[in-house]
């Protein structure tokens, strides 16, 4: 793998948390060159693309920007996709597939005749393999009639950490998870509360985070079937072990016996078991944990997902009160689709965030300072 003139990487992550990426990303190291929207551009070469895919808790996916040429038109897209030198990043024995984007400002509008080219090219001039389910995914965008190919490093989603294998309802992604956290403050030294854990992704993720564990310790990449990849200094860079020892408590509990037996058995897949405790309860009864005052975060119910919503307002409204009388010092954040939700609980909300796509509907998560 050439690293001359390091492609850009960029780091995807969900439209309105790209500063949050971004200073997630500086914290790693990472020389963040532009923040845009949809993500992050990192400058670096392919040792920084895979400590990427291991460190940042994030990003949804990182792409290698392998080049681009101008095309006014398929004749000229098929010519120039013969000469692009495919090779010097993908292997003819790793498949791959294509996937074409085009803007109304380009001449070349046909996304599945443009896919096609590019495809027959691959085959035809690098001997590559095109299969529907390959492992390797280049993403091509034709924009104002430049063609800049790009290829994902990631292959599944970042979200997939390699040892969630139980879900509850309505789950919430772990890489979105980590972006919450980090807006709420959090920074691994502060003990957390979910009252509504489900399968424990928020705790489960602060521990990580407590921890310095890898988020992609425990999963492959695309990027191994590349042209070039160095097992050993990915070897390298790939810990699996802890690199601190937190001293903070992580806790969850939920009033469903049975998530709470999944949210146990996902921190045993991702070694963190001794850090965290999950208990039974009901959220409008909750106390808080011994020791010092902490992050209480919660995704609970929405009116979309249950399909009344006139029930939750009592529920929002008792978790509020609970919180206010008996967690004076901790802050707060709440993941709600609706805001008339988030303002029954009565609390002292700093203003909104940005609206995140989850689930199929638009969240967004409302933060507290310090309660009185």
């Amino acid at each position: 793998m050439s690293t001359k003139d390091p492609a850009p990487i960029f780091a995807i992550t969900l439209p309105g948390l790209e500063q949050t990426l971004a200073d997630e990303a500086r914290g790693f190291g990472f020389d963040v060159v532009d923040v845009v929207p949809g993500g992050v551009s990192l400058h670096g070469g392919w040792p920084e693309v895979w400590r990427a895919n291991l460190e940042l808790r994030g990003a949804t996916r990182l792409l290698w920007r392998m080049g681009s040429f101008m095309a006014f038109h398929l004749a000229q897209l098929d010519k120039r996709a013969r000469k692009f030198p495919w090779t010097e990043v993908l292997r003819p024995d790793a498949p791959v597939r294509v996937e074409v984007a085009t803007s109304r400002k380009s001449k070349i509008y046909h996304a599945g005749a443009a896919t096609k080219r590019i495809e027959t090219a691959l085959v035809e001039s690098a001997g590559m393999t095109v299969a529907a389910d390959a492992p390797v995914t280049l993403k091509v965008r034709i924009d104002d009639n430049r063609v800049t190919i790009s290829v994902d490093t990631s292959g599944e989603p970042l979200h997939k950490r390699g040892h969630k294998e139980a879900v509850g309802k309505a789950p919430m992604r772990e890489t979105l998870a980590a972006l919450f956290l980090r807006q709420c403050g959090f920074d691994g030294t502060q003990p957390v509360f979910d009252p509504m854990c489900g399968s424990g992704t928020f705790v489960i993720e602060a521990a990580e985070m407590a921890a310095d564990l890898q988020a992609g310790r425990a999963r492959d990449f695309a990027f191994e079937q590349f042209a070039g990849f160095d097992p050993k200094t990915m070897a390298g860079l790939r810990c699996g072990a802890r690199r601190g020892a937190p001293q903070v408590r992580l806790t969850g509990s939920d009033r469903d016996q049975g998530v709470i037996a999944m949210a146990q058995a996902n921190a045993g897949r991702a070694g963190v078991a001794d850090l965290v405790s999950f208990g039974t309860g009901n959220a409008g009864e909750i106390t808080p944990p011994d020791g010092p005052p902490g992050l209480v975060i919660v995704n609970p119910p929405y009116g979309a997902r249950i399909g009344n919503k006139k029930a939750l307002y009592p529920v929002y409204g008792r978790l509020g009160q609970v919180l206010a009388e008996r967690f004076a010092g901790w802050r707060v954040g709440i993941v709600t689709s609706e805001a008339s939700l988030a303002k029954a609980t009565g609390l002292p909300f700093l203003p909104e965030g940005p609206s995140i796509a989850h689930g199929g509907l638009r969240v967004k998560l409302w933060r507290t300072g310090s309660l009185g």
